[in-house]
């Protein structure tokens, strides 16, 4: 059965700040890339323009399409969020607005025209799609003038209908996220070659910021504290 394949990503440098998206294409056997930028914007509200942009280039609507997104935001706004705010109003369970409710608004009639199977995948994980579209996204952000691809599938220079990743490169951007969201022992800073030790990020942030030359890092447990201290010191 002919399918189409969607690949979408956004960035913003800041978060706020200058942002892009970028769009793969894959439909009956030619390839295509969209991107835009934005002065001000968010990671969100770019994931989710790449989604609706996406859309909104398709001509056909009767064809299954998969799209793929390393975006839980949009994935899971898409099939879930979307109509309890259509429920309520356009607001939130918290009743506040819903943010980038314009895009929400554009995006809701798409749903409904499309058949859509939504991915949510790794973000960084060498899946080639995805890093097509991240750097589409990425060189829109830095306000670069990119050549987007428009023509057929077999001279892309690269096969996006291959849609495996790097296993190895999630489990470690797993474990990253997870040692970020724990909670820290300390935090251990070197500023101008002397080391200190902190039990909060915020003192530990107000000792490193804005001074260049500086080494920070969390520390989980006093074994990891003296480890680091030691690398710190170059001991």
């Amino acid at each position: 059965m002919k399918k189409i394949l969607i690949f979408t990503d956004g960035a913003a440098k800041g978060n706020p700040g200058p942002g892009g998206y970028g769009v793969v294409i894959l439909n009956s056997g030619r390839v295509y890339e969209i991107g835009g930028g934005k002065k001000n914007t968010t990671n969100n509200e770019m994931e989710l323009k790449a989604v609706v942009e996406a859309l909104k280039s398709l001509s056909e609507d009767s064809i299954p399409m998969e799209i793929y997104s390393d975006s839980k935001y949009v994935v899971e706004g898409a099939t879930g969020w979307i109509f309890n705010w259509v429920n309520n109003g356009w607001k939130t369970k918290a009743k506040g607005d819903v943010i980038n409710k314009e895009l929400w608004q554009q995006l809701l009639p798409l749903l409904k025209k499309y058949e859509i199977t939504w991915n949510k995948i790794p973000g960084h994980v060498d899946m080639n799609g995805n890093d097509c579209a991240d750097r589409i996204a990425s060189g829109f952000a830095e306000g670069k003038n990119l050549d987007l691809y428009n023509g057929p599938q077999d001279k892309y220079s690269h096969d996006i209908e291959d849609i495996s990743w790097d296993k190895e490169k999630e489990e470690e951007r797993r474990k990253a996220r997870k040692r970020q969201s724990a909670k820290a022992y300390s935090y251990i800073s070197m500023v101008n070659g002397d080391v200190k030790t902190h039990k909060t990020w915020t003192e530990c942030e107000a000792r490193v910021k804005g001074k260049t030359g500086v080494r920070f890092k969390k520390a989980l447990d006093k074994e990891e504290e003296n480890q680091i201290i030691k690398q710190f010191k170059g001991v």
